[in-house]
């Protein structure tokens, strides 16, 4: 029995948008029926390398399969300028529950992409309006084409403004889907009247002052305490649905307000996974602002290794090890 090795290229091929939104879904369903179980991150701090390790396991039974695996994922933000290596970088250990064989070597860095476009496409299913077809970006890197691809799976998106301090960013966002959309650099002013909003920033100062009326925003880049996209203002006015209570009272787009007393429980309306089993509502009114606060869960991470090897496996994607010795007894 081997293990399969699968690098970026593979992961990407293996990563089919619309299967890893169904299981994205099917996991915050898992979770909120009790069938997942999810350990708090764990941290190892490096303050001399201006970095750190994150440990992410999750186990979680969605039914149609049962799924786990542990992400491994750091964050040093000196690596482009003094090592040329990326500043975050992840691996997934996807393993069998029942014998715990490990099945698959994953990239981890592709995995998240993926799970955090689905993970917004899913909320914007449940919380946007049906007939929304406008969305803004706020921010033009790479998890910018992965919020429109997944998104644009939900809704029936047509007009796209995207907004970034950087122009390159901007035009090479458009070149790349001005065949399919009606898409154009903007303002963030102007991105925040679309009827969808995403904002995938790691800033520390709110930089969306106000949306339109019946807009749905999806709060992607808070994974950190102190970051924080959207203004008290607008938070305050809105229903508010998290990923997760822990990590979103910590790290997440309240996390700031939050530890202000601007925000408290009160101001939550629900966790995603409650309103996909329909344990809470989601949007109630075609003028209602909603903000889908995503700080990233290791059952999501789960969930889309899982798409990601049945695929490959399927479509022989990526290259077989050995890594465990099956005759060792």
């Amino acid at each position: 029995m081997e293990t399969r090795l699968l690098g970026p290229d593979a992961v990407d091929a293996a990563a089919q948008i619309e299967d890893v939104t169904e299981a994205v879904e099917a996991a915050f369903a898992a979770d909120a029926r009790g069938d997942a179980q999810m350990p708090a991150k764990s941290y190892i701090d490096l303050p001399q390398y201006n970095g750190d390790f994150r440990s992410m396991p999750a186990y979680l039974d969605a039914g149609e399969f049962e799924a786990a695996a542990v992400k491994w994922v750091n964050s040093h933000a000196d690596n482009p300028r003094e090592h040329d290596l990326p500043a975050v970088m992840g691996t997934v250990i996807y393993s069998d529950p029942e014998t715990a064989f490990p099945l698959a070597l994953l990239d981890g860095t592709t995995i998240t992409r993926e799970r955090t476009g689905a993970a917004a496409a899913v909320a914007t299913k449940y919380l946007a309006r049906e007939d929304a077809r406008s969305m803004g970006i706020v921010g033009a890197g790479v998890q910018s084409y992965t919020q429109l691809e997944a998104i644009s799976r939900v809704r029936p998106i047509e007009e796209v403004v995207v907004a970034d301090r950087t122009d390159e960013k901007v035009a090479a966002f458009v070149d790349h889907f001005a065949d399919r959309f009606d898409v154009r650099g903007g303002s963030i002013e102007e991105a925040a009247r679309c009827d969808v909003l995403s904002t995938v920033t790691p800033v520390r100062e709110p930089i969306v002052h106000a949306v339109a009326e019946g807009t749905h925003v999806n709060a992607m880049g808070a994974d950190a305490a102190g970051k924080h996209e959207i203004s008290d203002s607008v938070l305050r006015d809105a229903t508010i649905v998290i990923d997760d209570y822990e990590q979103c009272t910590h790290s997440g787009e309240i996390n700031v307000p939050w530890s202000e007393g601007v925000l408290d429980d009160d101001d939550i309306h629900a966790e995603l996974g409650a309103v996909v089993v329909g344990e809470r509502p989601g949007r109630t009114s075609d003028d209602e602002v909603t903000v889908f606060d995503s700080t990233g869960l290791a059952i999501q991470d789960v969930a889309a290794s899982h798409v990601v090897y049945e695929y490959a496996t399927d479509h022989d994607l990526g290259q077989p090890v050995s890594l465990v010795d099956t005759e060792v007894l």
